[in-house]
């Protein structure tokens, strides 16, 4: 049985405004997301980190704590333990903003977790970032597809985030591409719009890094699969 979402939030940019978690939802703070979290009056499940950025160990009856010189971000840390508890739809928040370099890996892990088959999706301040990948592993096989409702608008930008990704559509945007492919270093994908027609962004080898700004009011796109006909 699939559980509900997940909520993870980290120490960097807090975007309050989409912020919106249910009483079922699993909350896990990263590090200095538990000030965040302390600051609304909110407890979460389980608090995970270093606590470099908090700057001390919370009291709390479940608490992971890492060393500081470890081989990952305490945030990426947090989304592990996400999935081994199950979770497949992770709702990140605080990732952004302040270092750049973390703002870069948080990227880069939303890339990892469309790997592993997981629905992630980052909140940051005005926008939200995602990201779906298809290939050869099991969690890949079949097109991986990002579906949104009608009535989207305003800006959105996709980028391969594999050296060439193939098999790439984008319809009911105002630019289309129909089987194309992106590559990493040209961003032919950058400063699209939405048409509030239905939109359907989709990759048949590789993994997409998709972006877009406002919307708060609509409900979050859909990811999923579609098996290519032999």
């Amino acid at each position: 049985m699939m559980k509900n979402r997940c909520f993870i939030v980290g120490a960097g940019e807090f975007a309050k405004k989409c912020f919106a978690p249910e009483e079922n939802d699993y909350m896990i703070a990263a590090d200095g997301g538990y000030a965040y979290l302390k600051q609304m009056g909110i407890k979460p499940n389980l608090v995970v980190g270093d606590f470099d950025s908090l700057g001390y160990e919370p009291e709390h009856e479940n608490v992971v704590r890492h060393p500081v010189m470890k081989d990952d971000t305490d945030l990426a840390l947090a989304c592990e333990m996400a999935m081994e508890k199950g979770y497949e739809t992770l709702y990140i928040y605080g990732a952004t903003g302040g270092r750049l370099d973390h703002t870069l890996a948080a990227i880069q892990l939303l890339a990892r977790l469309a790997g592993k088959g997981i629905s992630a999706f980052l909140f940051g301040d005005g926008y939200v970032m995602t990201a779906i990948a298809a290939g050869t592993s099991s969690f890949q096989s079949g097109r991986a597809v990002l579906e949104f409702e009608a009535g989207y608008r305003g800006g959105i930008s996709v980028f391969s985030n594999t050296t060439i990704s193939k098999g790439v559509y984008e319809q009911g945007l105002l630019y289309t591409l129909c089987d194309a492919e992106l590559n990493s270093d040209v961003a032919l994908g950058v400063s699209n719009s939405f048409t509030k027609e239905m939109a359907k962004i989709s990759v048949a080898d590789g993994t997409l890094i998709i972006m877009w700004y406002g919307n708060e009011e609509k409900t979050l796109p859909v990811h999923r699969r579609e098996m290519e006909n032999k």
